[in-house]
């Protein structure tokens, strides 16, 4: 038998504006399944069928606004008895939030392949983020109107979830489920491959001027994908501090004449060498790695420590092995012949691999203080800036004294700001009294 679905007493509210149809032509639906979804400035509410039967046409769209005896659809009853309406305590409006969409990760661009340094492992292709299922706004889905209220306060829309009730009736608890899985995907997704930091917009720059296209150098890609990997991956904290280097520098000074004689050139790198594996053997927790899985460190014996080398062709960090075992003479022979072969393009995977602790030092160049990025998986690097002659009271007046400023760059999973401080001060006390060093 042929009826007129029409909007049952929904209380005092008029003209309410549809915001989803859940049924069509040629569906079937059973009594008291939702048909409709309704939203005034108050409330939102389910309007329920009020028979069982073949739906043969609907008479609404989404963003229709209807009252109380509007004619919504035409249904072919299963029965021919009479239309009971529906129960006032299912049509009550229930106030509720505006929903709140599960943001979905932004995509990234498709990358090409990240070129390796020397050494490093080949990285896997990382997966596509989860991409959120589309809205659909007149499929149909079973679940009750309290589930659909709960799935619309979570921003989910129903017609995508599984539902795991009898006859695939949708429950709260498919709805929770279905929200972990959405957010489980999209973390995943942002933590492999960086997604959720937007990609810097492409912009046309020849439209303000004249400009030329260079390709970046071989070295320069690979590190700035190493540097982009480590930065994104290390959570850096970076201390300054400043070491009084007059009695260091004049000993270097004394020394350099007779270093000459035998083809060495003296410089302070070997001093700062010197200090920093004192300081890795007195404090260990900067001479480890994590992890892959950021679980345990991996405390090393051996103290290999990398020297960042600025060449033609971009930075380079060659390694220097077992500091700890060798004298200053011995650091300069073994620097020099390094850097020279750095310069020269002529260093070997193995020259760049095994390395501990790194120095970056601009003290030839100029500068005050600066914060060098970490060479994972090494969870420190020192920096050191140009030495000046600054006024320093002793006590009774103001004497000349060689300041040198550095910095220290850690990794926050494995040191804290207590460990780096006295790391810092560790060096400072070494660098400042030569005797120390040569302990």
């Amino acid at each position: 038998m042929a009826t007129d679905i029409v909007v049952p007493d929904i209380g005092d509210f008029a003209d309410v504006e549809v915001i989803e149809v859940l049924i069509s032509a040629g569906d079937q639906v059973e009594a008291e399944e939702s048909i409709l979804t309704l939203e005034s400035d108050k409330a939102t509410m389910e309007i329920p069928s009020p028979s069982s039967g073949t739906v043969t046409e609907v008479k609404v769209a989404v963003g229709d606004r209807i009252s109380v005896g509007d004619l919504v659809a035409l249904m072919d009853v299963a029965d021919s008895g009479e239309v009971q309406p529906a129960a006032a305590e299912e049509t009550k409006p229930e106030p509720t939030a505006a929903p709140v969409p599960v943001a979905p990760a932004p995509a990234a661009k498709a990358a090409p392949a990240a070129q390796r340094l020397p050494g490093e492992k080949e990285q896997k292709p990382a997966p596509a983020p989860a991409e959120p299922p589309k809205r659909i706004t007149s499929g149909k889905a079973h679940a009750s109107p309290a589930v659909r209220q709960f799935a619309r306060k979570l921003g989910v829309d129903i017609t995508t979830v599984e539902g795991s009730g009898p006859k695939g009736r949708v429950t709260k608890a498919d709805i929770q489920n279905h929200v972990k899985q959405v957010v489980a995907a999209q973390d995943k997704a942002a933590a492999s491959t960086g997604s959720a930091i937007p990609a810097i917009p492409e912009i046309d720059f020849s439209k303000f001027g004249k400009t030329e296209t260079v390709e970046l150098g071989r070295i320069k890609k690979l590190s700035g994908n190493h540097l982009k990997r480590a930065w994104l991956n290390i959570p850096h904290v970076t201390q300054f501090d400043e070491a009084d280097i007059t009695e260091m520098e004049a000993f270097r000074k004394e020394n350099k004449a007779e270093a000459e004689k035998m083809g060495i050139k003296m410089t302070f790198m070997p001093f700062l060498m010197r200090a920093c594996a004192k300081a890795l053997k007195e404090m260990p927790e900067f001479n480890s790695s994590l992890t892959a899985d950021a679980e345990h460190l991996v405390m090393k014996s051996y103290v290999n420590i990398g020297i960042a080398v600025d060449t033609p062709n971009g930075l380079m960090v060659p390694v220097i092995r077992d500091v700890d075992k060798k004298g200053i003479y011995d650091l300069a022979a073994e620097l020099m012949e390094l850097s020279g072969r750095a310069r020269d393009g002529q260093l070997g995977a193995e020259d760049m691999q095994g390395g501990c602790f790194s120095i970056s030092s601009l003290g030839g160049i100029g500068g005050v203080q600066f914060t060098p990025i970490v060479n994972a998986p090494e969870v420190a690097i020192l920096g050191v800036s140009r030495a000046a002659m600054k006024p320093v009271w002793n006590g009774a007046e103001f004497e000349p004294r060689l300041i040198m400023p550095f910095s220290l760059s850690y990794d926050h999973r494995v040191v804290d700001g207590a460990q780096g401080v006295r790391f810092t001060t560790y060096i400072n006390k070494l660098l400042s009294d030569i005797r120390r060093l040569l302990l």
